[in-house]
């Protein structure tokens, strides 16, 4: 427990509330900005007494549920929620299961991409959005799982290279796993999981094997059946929550992949008139 980091982070947390925003009257003999200790204690449930002390660094480690108390009454994001909960030196409660809605953020600069390849994901490989440039790369794969489409599918690996084949699969299985143990209750990945483990013993061989890992920005190749190979830059964007992805392909200009990518949106484009 970080009594003065947590100490601080309260206090500072408080400050920046006004009575306004938790729905209390502001009163007229206000002499600091923020809400006052009595009132965050009232709004989390706790005794003033034991909120100051938490504010002086003398105060005993908060329960979980108090914790999340604080968290509510102080308005706190998940992110911050989390924060606190680091500060008191306890596991943040896990987050809700990803939604299949994509995230506004994330859909605005989908919108706005026109000439590069972009694909919003799930955590567990759930395909929620694609733009245009996407589906002339890959195809069109929206509401497709890429994990279930990797293993299951005819023709699922035939846009990478075979000798990067291995690679893929193990970065799949290690993402999948660590999605399955952070969500326990979320059906939809463990049901993918025990799906895969029966339906694939490649999967299921790589499952045993236990490592874990998160999706990260790196060069790929694609064998594209019109343009020929494409060697992309990759960049990930991830939503608050790391629930949702945006991934991002480009080529640098003056390569010759550069010239391929700009000849397949040209396709594209020609293809849509």
């Amino acid at each position: 427990m970080d009594r003065t980091g947590l100490a601080d982070y309260l206090r500072r947390a408080r400050t920046r509330l006004s009575p306004g925003d938790v729905g209390l009257p502001a009163g007229s003999r206000r002499r600091t900005p923020g809400l006052r200790r009595e009132e965050v204690a009232w709004l989390a449930g706790m005794s003033t007494d034991y909120y100051t002390r938490l504010e002086q660094r003398r105060g005993s480690h908060p329960s979980r549920q108090l914790l999340g108390a604080l968290a509510q009454a102080l308005r706190l994001s998940e992110v911050e929620r989390d924060h606190l909960f680091h500060l008191a030196g306890e596991a943040p409660p896990r987050r809700a299961a990803t939604s299949d809605q994509v995230r506004p953020g994330l859909l605005l600069i989908l919108e706005r991409l026109h000439d590069l390849p972009a694909t919003v994901l799930s955590d567990w490989g759930e395909v929620l959005a694609q733009n245009a440039m996407a589906v002339a790369l890959t195809g069109d794969h929206t509401g497709t799982n890429l994990i279930r489409h990797w293993f299951l599918a005819p023709g699922g690996r035939e846009l990478a290279p075979p000798e990067n084949h291995e690679r893929h699969a193990r970065a799949h299985v290690a993402s999948l796993r660590v999605v399955t143990t952070a969500r326990p209750d979320d059906p939809g990945p463990a049901a993918l999981a025990a799906e895969l483990r029966r339906e694939s013993a490649e999967f299921a061989a790589l499952w045993a094997e236990h490592d874990v890992q998160v999706r990260r920005p790196s060069p790929k190749r694609f064998l594209h059946p019109v343009v020929g190979a494409l060697d992309l830059d990759c960049e990930v964007l991830l939503s608050d929550g790391h629930s949702q992805q945006l991934v991002v392909h480009s080529a640098r200009p003056g390569t010759r992949t550069h010239e391929r990518l700009t000849s397949l949106r040209s396709t594209r484009l020609s293809g849509r008139q």
